[in-house]
């Protein structure tokens, strides 16, 4: 089934955009409330008992008021997006809008990175915080590493991975490694590869939106998610890179599922689907947003080249002696040997949603209050086949929704999820394309506040 590239909007949107603003600020209200909680409560718990583990609940970060080099940087691009942005997005032709996306997101990362410093805020990170970069040298045989990685995942193994490296499948470790062998080795190269790919996500989202909903749709989201306070742990974390890897995978579904592009796309989402879940184990949750495209698309012709891809990765990983089976068995013995045992599952369940506000933002807030208000209508609507562009956006938020609702259930993701849920909380930020049309700038200011407050106040962990 395929979809007009721009449709005239739904009257009933436009009635709808009107109505809700009271409803759209007590969402914000509730929301801040909601953080404001984790945080009194949480430094109860850290000060009484610090089963936390988090100096700064419930982000894993330290209160440390800073300015640096990207300050002015991260403020101008700030002003650019929100002064420019809504108009530019309506007016740039498709592919220049996407180009532009991409590197207006970059520089945002970029510069709320460097306001650390090149060497706290980039370069370091990956060798200080993640790990990966410190057990490159465990890799000059990559047979032999990937046949023996999970005789190191417990914490009481001989020679036990650091945790991060433990905590993932090896496609994330050998993407590092990659890049060594090929010279660009060291914590710089390693920040710039993530940064880069992070901010493609964007561009990812954009072509998934514009695929599934409409062309203006996608239009109305661009700029809130090139401004996304994400962009603190996209531009810092590994976790950025994985979700751009997920992100793709749903966008070249949506144009396979769509009619938009050549069959060959729906293997290619499939290929980056593999690759996905060998990165992160949470990542196989990616399934609900790809499911979700094909219940909006209203087809499952796709499906045989999908699941082709996504066999690729993991028979090649399985053939050179790596078990995902076995080591996810093991991650999470380890995790219960570690901090995962002992923080409480009864304040990170809701927690967790705390921390996740503060990569989203308020505006997404609202938007998602106005998406779920719609839920019943749309999944009804979706069963037609004159389903407005809202109701397609507002399927596959619930369907991020719902992938984020089983992370958190788990129990595997018991704090800093403001970065291990990027590659699902990535598809809540498309929601703030519901909010009415003349908000939209004072909403962008309150996403841009959001992400450089956090980063001028706290010193993140990631």
């Amino acid at each position: 089934m395929s979809f007009p590239g721009v449709r005239p909007p739904d009257p009933r949107e436009s009635d709808g955009q009107r109505t809700g603003r009271r409803r759209d600020l007590a969402a914000a209200a509730t929301a801040v409330l909601l953080v404001t909680a984790a945080v009194l409560v949480g430094r109860a718990i850290q000060n009484t008992d610090r089963t936390l583990f988090v100096n700064w609940p419930p982000l894993l970060a330290s209160w440390d008021p800073h300015l640096g080099p990207g300050t002015p940087a991260a403020l101008a691009v700030a002003v650019a997006v929100v002064a420019y942005g809504p108009a530019l997005a309506t007016r740039l032709p498709w592919r220049a809008l996407l180009l532009t996306a991409w590197g207006a997101s970059l520089a945002w990362a970029f510069s709320l990175a460097l306001v650390d410093g090149w060497q706290r805020g980039v370069a370091g990170r990956l060798v200080t915080r993640h790990e990966y970069l410190r057990v490159i040298d465990r890799f000059d045989d990559i047979g032999a590493a990937l046949t023996g990685f999970g005789q190191h995942i417990l914490i009481d193994s001989p020679d036990n991975w650091p945790t991060h490296v433990a905590g993932h499948p090896p496609a994330a470790v050998l993407t590092f490694v990659g890049l060594d062998r090929i010279g660009l080795g060291g914590g710089a190269w390693a920040g710039v590869w993530c940064i880069v790919l992070a901010a493609s996500a964007v561009a990812a989202v954009l072509v998934t939106l514009r695929a599934l909903t409409d062309e203006g749709t996608a239009r109305r989201a661009a700029p809130f998610l090139v401004l996304a306070p994400a962009a603190v742990w996209t531009g810092t974390s590994a976790d950025g890179y994985f979700a751009a890897v997920a992100a793709w995978s749903v966008a070249f579904l949506a144009l396979a599922a769509t009619r938009t592009a050549r069959p060959p796309a729906a293997f290619i989402a499939g290929l980056l689907f593999g690759l996905a879940c060998y990165l992160s184990y949470g990542l196989t949750l990616v399934a609900i947003p790809l499911l979700a495209v094909l219940l909006i698309a209203r087809t499952a012709r796709p499906l045989p080249l999908l699941l082709a891809g996504a066999l690729v990765v993991p028979v090649a990983f399985t053939l050179a002696g790596f078990n995902w089976w076995e080591a996810y068995r093991l991650l999470v013995e380890r995790y219960h040997q570690g901090a995962g045992g002992v923080r409480p599952y009864s304040y990170w369940i809701w927690a967790n949603l705390a921390a996740t506000t503060f990569a989203v933002g308020l505006a997404t807030v609202a938007g998602l209050r106005r998406a779920l208000a719609a839920a019943p209508a749309s999944v009804r609507g979706l069963r037609t086949t004159t389903a407005w562009p809202t109701h397609r956006l507002v399927v596959l938020t619930l369907a991020a929704l719902l992938a984020v609702a089983v992370a958190d259930l788990s129990g595997m993701s018991k704090a800093e999820t403001e970065r291990i849920w990027l590659p699902f909380t990535l598809w809540l930020l498309p929601a703030a394309a519901l909010l009415p049309t003349d908000s939209r700038r004072a909403w962008l200011t309150a996403q841009a506040a959001v992400a450089i407050l956090t980063n001028h106040l706290l010193h993140t962990g990631w």
